[in-house]
C-alpha cells in the first residue's frame, strides 16, 4: 500500500504545500499514534525498524514520567529530570516520525485526522491520548484548585505552595496565615497518598529551617477520601499501613468525606465541615480525553472508549485505543483495566506485535493483562507493596519502589539526575529546588485568579 502526501522535495522526501502535514513518501502502511505517554511510546518501541511508517502526534514535544509529578511539586526534583524529548527517544528509528500538533478531529470514513497544523491520512490509527483531571462538574472547585496530570501542574503546585508560604511570613492576620499554610489533598489513591506524604516531610524537615518565623505545626495537611479506606485498589494491609504512615507524619485523614465546594479560601464538604485553605490539590478522579469524531455510543463511563479483546475501538476495524483511554470491558474487568502505567505499557507492546500480524493477515490472540503487582510510597523509607501473594510494607517496599521507578525513567541522564537527588535527600532530607521562577496565577474563564484575602467574619475554620 502506498501513501503519498506530497509533490515537493524536502530533505530527500517529497512534500506538497497544502493543508496536509508534510510526511515522506512510503510504500508501507501508515500507523498514526496520538499520544506519547506510556502506551504510545511502548507501541513505538515495538514498531521501530518494522515495515510500517509510524507517525507519533503529541501536543508536547516530550514524554512525561507521571508517577514522579508529586516530587516536582514538592521541590524534590526539577522538571527536566522526568521529561524526555520525543525526538531524542526516536533518534535512529528510520520508520518513525514525530509531529508536534494537537489532533482535533478524526474522520473514520475517510481515514483522516485533522490537527491544528493540517491533516494526515492513516491506514491504522491508535488513540493513546490518556486522561485529564475530572472535577465532576464542580466549576468552583475546578476554577480554584489544581490537578496533577501534567508537568505544568506540578510546577504550578510548587509555585503556589512557595508563594503562599512567603505570603504567610509577611501577614500578621492569623486566619490569613492559616489559609496560606493549610493544604488539602482530595483523593486517597496513590497520587494523593504520595503527595500527602511528600508535603508532610516538607513540613517536618524543610519548613523549620526555611521559615523560622513560625513553627512547623502551623502547616496542616488534610487528605480527604470519599470512602472508608486509602489505596482501595490495593490490599487491606497496604491500606492500613498507609494510614499509619500518614498519621505518623501528622496528616489529617478524613474518610467518608467529599468536597462539595471551594471558593479559593474555604473548602466545604458534603457533611458541612469547612477547612480554611488556599492550597487545594485535586487527585480524586480522571476522565478520558480524545478528539471528536468517534461515535458517542462507543464511549463508556469515565469518558473512555470501549474496545474489544483486540483493543479495537468498538465499531471500527482500523482504529485502536490503548492505555488509560481504553475500556476493555469483560466479566473479569467490568470497569475496564486499571488506569495505571503497567497496563498501558503492556497494551502498547501487545498492540505493536498484533498490528504487524494484522497487516500480514496472521492470527491474533486477545490481549491479556498480567498484573505484576502494585507499589505506593508514603515519604522516605516507607512504602507498601502488593506482589501477588506477597504483601509487605516499610523500608524494603520503599527500596523496591525506588528501583522500579528509577529504571522506568527514560534516558540515562534523567536516571542519573533522579538517583543523585534521591541519594542527597536520603541522607539530608534536603530539597534544593525551592525556587519561585515565575509567579503563579490560576487562569480560568479568561481571567487570572489570585488568592483573595480571607474575610474574618464570614469564614469559620473547623478541623473536626
Amino acid at each position: 500500500m502506498k501513501v503519498n502526501d506530497s509533490n515537493n522535495s524536502i530533505g530527500g522526501s517529497t512534500c506538497k504545500i497544502t493543508d496536509e502535514i508534510c510526511l515522506p513518501d512510503s510504500n508501507v502502511p501508515r500507523v498514526v499514534i496520538i499520544g506519547g505517554g506510556f502506551s504510545g511510546l511502548a507501541l513505538v518501541e515495538k514498531l521501530k525498524h518494522k515495515e510500517v511508517q509510524v507517525v507519533l502526534f503529541d501536543k508536547n514535544n516530550f514524554h512525561q514520567f507521571q508517577p514522579l509529578f508529586y516530587q516536582v511539586a514538592t521541590s524534590a526534583l526539577e522538571p527536566d529530570s522526568i521529561v524526555f524529548p520525543f525526538r531524542k527517544q526516536i533518534n535512529g528509528y528510520k520508520n518513525v516520525l514525530f509531529r508536534l500538533a494537537e489532533v482535533e478531529e478524526i474522520q473514520p470514513s475517510s481515514n483522516i485526522i485533522i490537527t491544528n497544523k493540517g491533516r494526515v491520512h492513516f491506514d491504522y490509527l491508535v488513540l493513546a491520548t490518556g486522561t485529564t483531571t475530572n472535577f465532576f462538574g464542580m466549576e468552583n472547585v475546578e476554577s480554584h484548585s489544581l490537578g496533577m496530570k501534567d508537568i505544568r501542574d506540578s510546577l504550578n503546585i510548587r509555585h503556589m505552595m512557595l508563594q503562599n508560604l512567603e505570603e504567610a511570613a509577611i501577614t500578621c492576620d492569623d486566619k490569613e496565615r492559616d489559609a496560606l499554610t493549610n493544604f488539602v489533598i482530595v483523593g486517597g489513591g496513590p497520587a494523593g497518598v504520595e503527595m500527602a506524604g511528600a508535603l508532610a516531610e516538607f513540613c517536618k524537615y524543610i519548613l523549620p529551617k526555611d521559615y523560622p518565623e513560625y513553627p512547623a505545626s502551623i502547616m496542616n495537611i488534610y487528605l480527604i477520601e470519599a470512602i472508608d479506606e486509602l489505596l482501595s485498589t490495593m490490599s487491606d494491609k497496604a491500606s492500613s499501613k498507609t494510614l499509619k504512615y500518614l498519621k505518623d507524619l501528622d496528616v489529617k485523614v478524613l474518610f467518608n468525606e467529599s468536597v462539595s465546594d471551594y471558593d479559593g479560601s474555604k473548602v466545604t464538604t458534603k457533611s458541612g465541615k469547612t477547612i480554611l485553605a488556599k492550597n487545594l490539590i485535586w487527585t480524586a478522579g480522571v476522565k478520558g480525553q480524545f478528539p471528536k469524531g468517534i461515535d458517542e455510543k462507543h464511549v463508556v463511563r469515565g469518558n473512555r472508549l470501549k474496545t474489544n479483546f483486540f483493543l479495537m475501538v468498538e465499531g471500527y476495524e482500523n482504529i485502536f485505543a490503548i492505555g488509560d483511554i481504553a475500556a476493555n470491558i469483560s466479566q473479569h474487568t467490568p470497569k475496564g483495566h486499571p488506569q495505571v502505567a503497567q497496563v498501558a505499557i503492556q497494551q502498547g507492546k501487545w498492540l505493536g506485535d498484533s498490528l504487524l500480524k494484522i497487516i500480514n493477515n496472521e492470527g491474533v490472540k486477545p490481549f491479556e493483562y498480567k498484573n505484576k503487582g502494585s507499589l505506593a510510597t508514603v515519604g522516605k523509607r516507607k512504602a507498601v507493596a502488593d506482589l501477588g501473594k506477597f504483601k509487605f510494607a516499610g523500608y524494603f517496599a520503599w527500596l523496591l519502589w525506588s528501583i522500579v521507578h528509577l529504571l522506568s525513567i527514560s534516558g540515562f541522564r534523567n536516571r542519573l539526575m533522579v538517583g543523585f537527588n534521591w541519594a542527597v535527600s536520603y541522607f539530608t532530607y534536603e530539597k534544593s529546588n525551592r525556587l519561585i521562577i515565575r509567579n503563579f496565577k490560576k487562569e480560568t474563564n479568561n481571567e487570572q485568579i489570585i488568592p483573595k484575602t480571607v474575610n474574618k467574619e464570614k469564614i469559620k475554620h473547623t478541623t473536626q
